[in-house]
């Protein structure tokens, strides 16, 4: 099976891809783990960390296979090349550009592009990109993603924003393929007040939630 394959597989598999926006690479490193202890092993390093291309090369350091390390707010060619030279193994983007498209495929790397309107994401979904991020999910909610599906039942989307306990299981019914969670699971409290524990249980909170949600959306 091809890596980029491989990869996209894994970002689905729990159906959670953690989001973190952190301080700095040593709150991050503890981060990963507590997220890691409560079963969610694929995580977004936003490239609004400070240092985020040094936080991504101690994280796949640390955690080698254990966990899947991707870049997230990736908004050029240019922030493309410095995420997978950091060693990122998935990048996302808020906004759909080809040519961000194209440095993750030309690295066997899942491309995960934002869009929101219909044209947006099939564009994005067009061009290649393995799963197309509603973006921003709040905006628009669970009802929005059935929608788009209905007329392109192909589409792999992975909402992000307005993703929490309460909201996870209508985004799964709804059709999502997995599902992008940032301050509902990494919560700002947590990290505050480095309480890692808290992590792991919103974590496998998370994790339960959507495996529940697939059990009951099948026919």
């Amino acid at each position: 099976m091809p890596e980029r394959t491989e990869a996209v597989n894994r970002l689905c598999a729990k159906g959670v891809v953690a989001v973190v926006r952190a301080p700095g690479s040593e709150a991050l490193l503890h981060v990963a783990r507590a997220l890691l202890d409560g079963g969610v092993d694929c995580i977004e390093i936003t490239m609004t960390t400070p240092n985020a291309t040094r936080v991504i090369r101690d994280c796949r350091k640390e955690f080698a296979e254990a966990a899947l390390i991707g870049v997230g707010s990736v908004l050029n060619e240019t922030m493309a090349v410095d995420a997978v030279e950091a060693g990122a193994q998935f990048l996302v983007s808020p906004v759909f550009k080809p040519e961000i498209v194209g440095v993750a495929h030309m690295n066997e790397l899942p491309a995960i592009p934002g869009a929101l309107t219909p044209t947006e994401v099939l564009l994005a979904s067009d061009a290649g990109a393995e799963l197309v991020k509603v973006f921003p999910g709040e905006a628009v909610g669970p009802k929005y993603l059935k929608a788009l599906r209905a007329p392109m039942p192909h589409l792999k989307l992975t909402p992000t924003g307005g993703v929490d306990l309460n909201t996870a299981a209508s985004w799964i019914a709804a059709g999502a393929a997995t599902l992008g969670v940032g301050s509902a699971l990494v919560t700002k409290k947590a990290l505050a007040e480095k309480d890692y524990g808290e992590i792991t249980r919103l974590a496998g909170e998370f994790v339960r939630i959507v495996a529940e949600a697939r059990e009951a959306s099948r026919p």
